[in-house]
């Protein structure tokens, strides 16, 4: 059992099954947006399989002459100038002593495998630093090591690029045997979670204590990381909870069909998801997976027995079998056409062209397809932004197209994300623009009546409204903390508008 003595705040306790292991209930009944833990990160640092990084702020960095004056290691020129950062306080002196060199990338490479080692070694600086916290919280946390052995390339290249590289070069062989530095590593791999910086850059971090969550597809907790106060992470309830209910996180992308999130989390989490969705064919009747029957008209296929990849497809209708195989290639066809199309440069041409993909494969996929919902996510970010797209130019027909387009992510996203969910914020956000402009245009176009205009911004400001009481969590400097502050400020305008309008109407 593990002690949280890096937890400030702490409403869960642990468990352990023989199926999860070790894992997070919630201690006595807790209603939504509640916050359940806070925790600081044992250590954060740069991406595995990244490109060339600044060790301070994580900013990618191109020119091959911002190198840290002492260590020669990548760090920008603003970091240079202050001792605050990592880099500076914890690997820069094993650097220096042991005279390690970081060597730039050839030209055309755009991954830099030598700083692999930095996160785990501050990993291990930490535990040296603070052997407690090490013993209790970190030691005890899952690292598979007998699955991940199994991908004898991977196994072989952290092997070859962290643990022999911090023994050899880095002359660290006497403080860190090469077993605990791939257990480290395997820590990170199975444990750590992504974060990003003020700046938006990426970087992992680890927590020891909320690393424990156990894992659903439909999670119920929702975790809100502040770079301006450490990179502390807190955890809130998404819904209410019961006392002694377990608390789940999502360890993949919970916008991905069944087939693809067990892939994932076989190959990186070394587990087979039997969550409520995933062992549901129709993933709670969104038939998110589900393809058209070829053989009868209104027949929808579902996966036979949705963990096992290798599974038959049957159709819900009429019984018609389809391979596992014939399936993934449908699947992998269509994919690699929504991959050429999120490629292209920001513009109305890529616009189109999700679009196009829309309409040509309405007849195969479900409506709710994951493929179709990743089409309708492109298309409302770039309705109202891009060239000849922008909000001004589109036609009433256009904003009711980016309101549908919103409504249908929201349904499946109430489904997979209820409560307290920046995915559903952002759509919430996004939907209420639409909403605005077509009751105003309909109100100067006399096709609405003062009251018939107060109604449906009323309905717009209960939008933001929800969305604002979702991003207040987050931290003011990220991407969604700001748009919390555009939220407020389009709720605070448009409620003057409203009570002006009654007063007008009475």
């Amino acid at each position: 059992m593990i002690s949280p003595t890096s937890c400030p705040v702490n409403r869960t306790s642990v468990q352990w099954s023989a199926v999860c292991g070790r894992y997070l209930v919630a201690q006595g009944s807790t209603t939504a947006r509640s916050t359940l833990i806070e925790e600081q990160p044992f250590a954060i640092g740069p991406k595995c399989n990244g490109p060339v990084v600044c060790l301070g702020c994580c900013r990618p960095i191109t020119d091959v002459e911002e190198l840290c004056g002492q260590c020669g290691w990548p760090l920008c020129e603003e970091c240079a100038e202050s001792e605050a950062n990592p880099h500076v306080q914890l690997e820069c002196r094993e650097f220096q002593k042991s005279r390690a060199r970081f060597y730039n990338l050839p030209s055309g490479s755009s991954f830099c495998p030598q700083l692999d080692c930095v996160l785990p070694l501050r990993v291990l600086l930490a535990k040296e630093a603070n052997p407690k916290r090490w013993e209790n919280e970190v030691a005890p946390m899952e690292h598979h090591e007998s699955e991940r052995r199994h991908n004898e390339d991977v196994w072989h290249a952290d092997l070859v690029n962290i643990a022999q590289y911090l023994r050899g070069p880095c002359k660290l062989a006497s403080r860190f045997s090469e077993e605990l530095i791939m257990q480290v590593v395997g820590v990170l791999e199975v444990n750590a979670m992504e974060a990003r910086t003020a700046r938006g850059y990426p970087l992992r971090c680890l927590y020891p204590y909320t690393g424990i969550l156990a894992h659903s597809c439909v999670p119920n907790t929702a975790r809100s990381i502040y770079p301006s106060e450490g990179f502390k992470i807190r955890l809130r309830a998404m819904v209410d909870l019961d006392d002694g209910q377990p608390l789940h996180h999502s360890y993949t992308y919970t916008l991905d069909g069944t087939a693809q999130r067990q892939t994932h989390l076989r190959e990186g989490k070394f587990f087979t998801c039997n969550c409520e969705r995933c062992l549901d064919p129709t993933e709670l009747q969104t038939h998110f997976s589900s393809l058209k029957c070829g053989e009868c008209v209104e027949g929808f296929q579902v996966p036979k027995q949705p963990t096992e990849l290798s599974t038959s497809w049957n159709c819900c209708g009429c019984g018609a079998s389809t391979s596992y195989e014939d399936v993934q290639a449908i699947i992998q066809s269509v994919q690699s056409e929504v991959n050429a199309v999120q490629a292209l440069e920001m513009g109305p041409h890529r616009l189109e062209e999700a679009e196009r993909l829309l309409r040509k494969y309405k007849s195969l996929l479900h409506p709710l397809h994951f493929i179709a919902t990743t089409l309708r996510q492109l298309l409302i970010e770039m309705y109202g932004r891009v060239q000849t797209y922008e909000m001004v130019q589109l036609t009433d027909d256009m904003l009711e197209r980016k309101a549908e387009l919103c409504r249908q992510v929201l349904s499946v996203l109430n489904k997979f994300e209820p409560g307290l969910s920046r995915s559903r914020a952002m759509n919430l956000y996004e939907l209420h623009v639409p909403l605005v402009l077509l009751a105003k245009s309909g109100f100067i176009a006399s096709k609405l009546n003062g009251g018939e205009l107060r109604a449906r911004l009323v309905d717009a400001i209960d939008l933001l409204k929800e969305c604002v009481e979702i991003l207040q969590y987050e931290d003011k400097c990220s991407q969604e903390g700001v748009l919390c502050e555009v939220a407020q400020q389009a709720l605070r305008q448009l409620t003057l508008s409203v009570e002006g309008l009654g007063s007008e109407l009475d």
